[in-house]
């Protein structure tokens, strides 16, 4: 799996580092930086959680062409 920019990119334009993001959807820093570095596959639940914070879509996040 590659970096996820798209949702780096979200989580920025919002200010927030990985620790906001990651505490406004109730997982740790270490488990939103491997979602960001590819290392994680998050469930499709998590995935809506993050939706949700960062204002944008499965498709815009999460969808690999």
């Amino acid at each position: 799996m590659a970096k996820n920019l798209r949702l780096k990119a979200a989580r920025a334009a919002l200010d927030m580092t990985q620790k906001d993001l990651a505490e406004a959807i109730g997982i740790s820093r270490q488990t939103m930086n491997a979602i960001e570095k590819g290392d994680y596959y998050p469930s499709v639940k998590l995935c809506i959680e993050i939706c949700k914070v960062v204002g944008k879509t499965l498709d815009e996040l999460f969808w690999e062409d």
